[in-house]
């Protein structure tokens, strides 16, 4: 295992950004998708995007496994470093749940509709009932509002880190905002 250092590792940094960028594209798809003409094709988008974020975080947990994060600050409240862990662990997990409640949605037998992954190959449905389908759908709806939420609030954090509080806790993720001294 790889010690901690100040900041999280170039791997770390890597899968940060490019999930994060896939997510904020999915929430808003997902958020305006009935106010957006299907002639944009963007749902096939959001379903391709939603498999690649699964299979990204998978790679990222791994990764995680294996280099360890950077410390909070010695001088951060403790509840504050349990409210980071607690949204942290929330995430994670919503990066999971969010593109398996999806992918079980397409799986809906009355209307199976498999996942073209960008146009090179179809993800297969996967053994569902309609029950299980709708309540995919369901629960895929509240969680993307709970993911945009927590996604509002991991920035938020970061920004008053970065801005209010004047420390390096958003340079750890994004190195060339480093504060001197």
């Amino acid at each position: 295992m790889i010690e901690r250092g100040d900041s999280y590792s170039r791997g770390a940094i890597a899968f940060h950004w490019v999930i994060a960028a896939l997510v904020l594209f999915n929430i808003l798809v997902g958020l305006f998708h009935d106010s957006i003409p299907r002639s944009w094709g963007l749902m096939p988008i959001h379903k391709s995007v939603g498999m690649a974020v699964l299979l990204l975080t998978l790679g990222r947990i791994g990764w995680r496994l294996a280099h360890k994060p950077p410390h909070l600050p010695d001088r951060m409240p403790g509840w504050e470093k349990a409210a980071a862990k607690a949204v942290h662990f929330l995430l994670y997990a919503l990066l999971l749940i969010m593109p398996l409640t999806g992918w079980l949605l397409s799986s809906n037998p009355e209307k199976p509709r498999p996942i073209d992954w960008f146009g090179l190959f179809k993800i297969p449905v996967l053994p569902a009932t309609p029950d299980i389908a709708h309540t995919a759908h369901d629960a895929h709806e509240l969680l993307g509002y709970l993911m945009a939420a927590l996604v509002v609030i991991h920035i938020a954090a970061a920004l008053r880190h970065h801005f209010l509080l004047r420390d390096n806790v958003l340079a750890r993720m994004a190195p060339g905002l480093r504060r001197n001294g």
